[in-house]
């Protein structure tokens, strides 16, 4: 078996290489990679090389979104076996520190993530990771979803953070994929209003189509006007974040409703905005953050499943594997039309 990768090679540009096959080490698996998402952060590091303090450093492969099928086990492996469709959870941590053994692993300082400066990703034909982070896909549902489980298990655990819940008014800024799956997330907690704030017209569309019972595009309309007309001036009872722009930060505390929620889940380009704490304070208004999730592919990969969330309705464009640079290029010049790009490696 022959495995191929196709590597960053400085920014705006890739490059094609034959790498060794993974070991299989007793408790891994060895999968043939099917379907990987194109995340915003795998955009970022292409563009700029960094994200943060995370800096790509020699060539380097990107890709953590993604599904695939079992073709060897270690001979500690007792759940899986070849044949198996897995969707991949892409993070390996210590299991011995404070935060793995509270399950709150996300935490892990030790965390080894898919396509994380310098751990590489997995845009390849194999690659080989630990059975318990290796989730089998039913019958009914596909590769493509199984690769959507990772953004929606953020959706998930942002939704789930901000207590979600049947009745609720939820605004959530931002659109793109992440905004999407929480949208869908926070119907399938019973939300009665889901309000959509973005500037791209395309990715509003999509929302409405996905189920958003209203969308505000910032560009055309006064955002918290138009929250306040919405809501009838009482505000949300959550909102939400997943733009990571320093402007919807700073309009959560306006459109939060007095004791609502707000959850933080984009970053923001600096690390450190304004934002008036005061008028939160005086709304007795809580605010929370997430960073990736937790114990929840088991319970997104049900819900897909179940029928209870269609995920696959937020592809908007799949890609060859030897078309992976193309791809790359195309969603970085083409953001108003683009709601979210797969890989098919297979």
């Amino acid at each position: 078996m022959k495995n191929k990768a196709i590597f960053m090679h400085g920014t705006n540009d890739m490059v094609w290489k034959e790498i060794d096959m993974p070991a299989v080490h007793d408790k891994e698996v060895l999968v043939k990679v099917d379907t990987v998402g194109i995340c915003g952060s795998d955009v970022h590091y292409y563009q700029h090389g960094r994200i943060g303090d995370f800096v790509v450093e020699g060539d380097f492969v990107l890709g953590h979104e993604c599904a695939g099928e079992v073709v060897a086990v270690g001979k500690e492996v007792k759940n899986l076996t070849v044949g198996d469709r897995v969707a991949l959870e892409p993070g390996k941590t210590c299991g011995n520190c404070e935060f793995c053994k509270s399950g709150q692993y996300n935490l892990c300082p030790e965390v080894e993530f898919f396509a994380t400066p310098p751990y590489h990703g997995v845009f390849a034909n194999y690659v080989a990771h630990p059975e318990d982070m290796c989730f089998k896909l039913p019958d009914n549902v596909s590769n493509l979803e199984g690769a959507l489980v990772e953004p929606l298990a953020v959706g998930l655990h942002a939704t789930g953070k901000g207590n979600v819940k049947l009745g609720d008014t939820v605004v959530i800024f931002g659109t793109g994929c992440i905004g999407l799956v929480t949208l869908l997330s926070a119907k399938a907690r019973g939300a009665a209003k889901i309000i959509m704030v973005d500037v791209l017209p395309n990715r509003l569309e999509t929302a409405k189509r996905l189920g958003a019972t209203q969308v505000i595009n910032a560009k055309e309309e006064n955002v918290l006007e138009k929250i306040d007309e919405i809501t009838g001036g009482r505000g949300a009872d959550v909102v939400i974040d997943t733009a990571g722009a320093e402007i919807t930060v700073k309009q959560t505390a306006d459109a939060v409703k007095r004791g609502g929620t707000i959850v933080l889940v984009g970053m923001t380009p600096k690390d450190e905005v304004e934002f008036n704490f005061m008028k939160l304070m005086g709304k007795e208004g809580e605010i929370k953050t997430i960073f990736r999730y937790r114990n929840l592919y088991p319970v997104a990969i049900n819900a897909i499943a179940s029928g209870a969330i269609n995920v696959k309705d937020i592809v908007s464009h799949e890609f060859d594997f030897e078309h992976t640079k193309e791809a790359f290029d195309f969603v970085v010049n083409n953001a108003r039309d683009v709601v979210k790009a797969v890989i098919k490696i297979s």
